[in-house]
């Protein structure tokens, strides 16, 4: 009997210890709970602000030791690099810059701008009104797709007029102004339409028989022409 009964209140007292032990576990239950992603908790503000600022693409630039630059949208893993993020300067429609009274550049790579002009026959003041538009005379900087250097050249544009690197000002302001003047050639001389051309490409020229109606382009014809005539009265 004493045994039985000794047997009997070991098993209640352990009983009532697991029942304890469950008691003080459960308030642990909804802090768990919390560390979960859920529509009802307050994770779900993050998302939103974020969404306040508009994505950034970076672009990385990167030379090798042959001395080739390389451009990826990627961290180059064994090579130091140089993180370049930009847009066209002129092509944001609702920019807030003054293109009557914004800063000229007057004198960076005028060597360059002088050669370029007289091989290809161009204005040096419109050389340097594209130059200003496109990069604001920031040689390194590649735009989100993909143009790279002063005049911002696309790749293939690039390797078609035989640039390697168009991030070496010499080599994008000769192949930007050649550029340039075969896009005159093609549109009669109409510096409106070349332009135009060089912005959204010449067949969006064809296309619509003219400037074509995108907010970017009429807006980029428009200051490019304000510059072209600043840096003419400029000299």
């Amino acid at each position: 009997m004493d045994v039985a009964l000794s047997f009997a209140g070991t098993a209640i007292a352990v009983f009532i210890l697991s029942c304890s032990l469950m008691l003080t576990a459960e308030p642990l239950a909804p802090e768990k709970k919390q560390l979960k992603l859920s529509p009802d908790n307050a994770s779900t503000v993050l998302p939103q602000a974020q969404t306040k600022t508009a994505p950034t693409i970076a672009v990385y630039k990167a030379v090798k030791s042959d001395g080739t630059t390389l451009f990826s949208d990627r961290q180059p893993l064994n090579l130091p690099y140089q993180v370049v993020r930009f847009d066209c300067f002129a092509c944001d429609p609702a920019s807030k810059v003054n293109w009557h009274t914004v800063p000229l550049y007057t004198r960076p790579f005028d060597q360059f701008i002088a050669r370029a002009a007289a091989e290809h026959q161009l204005e040096p003041a419109l050389i340097r009104a594209v130059i200003h538009a496109e990069s604001s005379f920031r040689p390194s900087v590649v735009s989100r797709k993909g143009a790279v250097g002063l005049m911002q050249l696309m790749p293939g544009t690039a390797r078609q007029l035989g640039v390697s690197d168009a991030s070496v000002p010499e080599h994008n302001i000769a192949a930007g102004s050649r550029y340039l003047a075969q896009l005159l050639k093609q549109h009669n001389g109409e510096l409106p339409l070349a332009l135009a051309a060089y912005n959204a490409g010449s067949s969006n020229v064809r296309r619509y028989n003219g400037i074509p109606p995108f907010a970017e382009t009429q807006a980029y014809v428009e200051r490019v022409a304000i510059l072209h005539k600043r840096y003419q009265r400029a000299g």
